[in-house]
């Protein structure tokens, strides 16, 4: 704790009938040799010598230092702080499952949806015997799976998939709701972080609502008779991209709870980081949801080869489509290109932006989140390289997809780092 956190534009302590000039503890509260706790030591000085007086007001001076400026959490921010964080884990663990389910071609399993009767899977044999016979009447079963050699011990794996992705996701609900409305009538939650999870549960349900309207989307007679049934891309990446933004939500606000205000200086350099540092975290958002038509595509096994797809830096398809709109949503071979592209410019931004950083006056935890940005860039580029050319297993396609929210989480850390102080 240095000058920053201790020096102090106004110090008031008010009672019932007077205000109480402080002036004289000033001189002790700004000197240079005032630490934190001398810095507690003189404020329950005052308070002793003035009872009955409470803190009205005490804010630090924007100044040019880099040190932490602001008052320590109290318990109940730190509560709420783990519940959030607990929510954005809920969340993590979510896509994580979600992008198994899918992999293992899981998703089309389950033929409806219902918030209540969903909760229970079939137990006896029977039950079973009726579930797959529903299954067998969609387009997955009668376009792909007839052809294998596919049992009733194989139908019950892809339910409990996508029984468990559904679950989850009711889990999810409920540990955001309850602890949400025991904080509410505790009167724990401010003014402003009543709006954020209202918005919180909006997006919550709004992302139930997604799954299964993906789902829907798969269950439908494709066009063509060679078409592939799978889920609408469109949907996948909305389903994907509202997950992805809850997940921010609750990090971003979980973070606020916890980590206090940066006091940075207000210079040409800051301002500059501060706007690269937003356009990573938008960039690595926009990047993993143009993944998202890659998978719902299958875009993957198209050109499996690294720099150049299929000896050519520009494919020869890549526009094959009309509208020429069309290919960036529709075309694999357009997806898979714009995907790498995209890949590799935020692993280029987010170099630069450790490169301009490096001189600048970071305090230490902002530089821990520029160096583990950077780390965590280059290894989902490595994760993402190696799936295209080990054809998309499962297990490492998986860990592509989490290391792609992980690379988010880092970059929602490290804007987080660079909020203003309040003025």
């Amino acid at each position: 704790m240095m000058t920053s956190l201790i020096s102090v534009r106004k110090l008031c302590f008010s009672s019932n009938r007077n205000i109480l000039s402080c002036t004289k503890h000033l001189k002790n509260l700004t000197s240079p040799r005032c630490n934190f706790s001398t810095w507690n030591k003189q404020i329950s000085k005052v308070l002793k010598k003035n009872k009955g007086l409470s803190i009205k007001f005490i804010q630090p001076t924007r100044g040019t230092t880099t040190d932490a400026a602001t008052a320590p959490f109290s318990r109940q921010q730190k509560i709420i702080g783990a519940w959030l964080f607990g929510c954005a884990g809920m969340c993590f663990g979510a896509v994580i499952l979600g992008g198994v389910t899918r992999l293992t071609e899981s998703g089309l399993s389950m033929v409806d949806w219902q918030l209540l009767k969903d909760m229970k899977p079939p137990r006896s044999q029977q039950e079973w015997e009726e579930e797959f016979e529903r299954y067998k009447q969609y387009p997955e079963y009668q376009h792909i799976i007839k052809e294998r050699d596919f049992t009733l011990s194989d139908f019950k794996f892809i339910y409990y998939m996508e029984y468990g992705h559904r679950m989850w996701g009711r889990m999810i609900g409920v540990a955001f709701l309850v602890p949400a409305a025991f904080f509410l009538s505790k009167g724990w939650v401010n003014r402003s972080l009543k709006f954020r999870l209202a918005g919180n549960a909006a997006l919550l349900g709004f992302q139930g609502f997604l799954g299964w309207y993906m789902v829907k989307s798969g269950l439908q007679q494709q066009p063509l008779p060679t078409d592939v049934p799978r889920v609408s891309q469109y949907r996948l990446a909305a389903h994907l991209g509202s997950a992805f933004i809850l997940y921010s939500m609750f990090l971003w606000q979980g973070l606020t709870q916890f980590i206090p205000i940066n006091n940075l200086p207000n210079t040409s350099q800051m301002r500059r980081l501060r706007i690269m540092a937003h356009s990573i975290k938008g960039l690595t958002f926009v990047t993993a949801i143009s993944g998202a038509f890659v998978a719902g595509l299958d875009a993957g096994l198209t050109y499996n080869s690294w720099p150049k797809m299929a000896d050519r830096w520009i494919p020869s398809d890549l526009l094959a489509f009309s509208p020429t709109w069309k290919n960036f949503f529709e075309n694999p071979t357009t997806v898979q290109f714009d995907h790498r592209h995209l890949a590799e410019s935020t692993v280029l931004l987010i170099a630069a932006f450790w490169f301009m950083s490096r001189k600048a006056p970071l305090p230490p935890r902002m530089r821990m989140a520029v160096n583990a940005l950077l780390g965590m860039g280059l290894l989902q580029a490595s994760l993402g390289i190696s799936t295209l050319l080990m054809y998309v297993p499962t297990p490492l396609a998986a860990t592509h997809q989490s290391g792609s929210l992980v690379l988010l989480s880092f970059a929602v850390w490290l804007t987080h780092e660079f909020r203003r102080l309040p003025k």
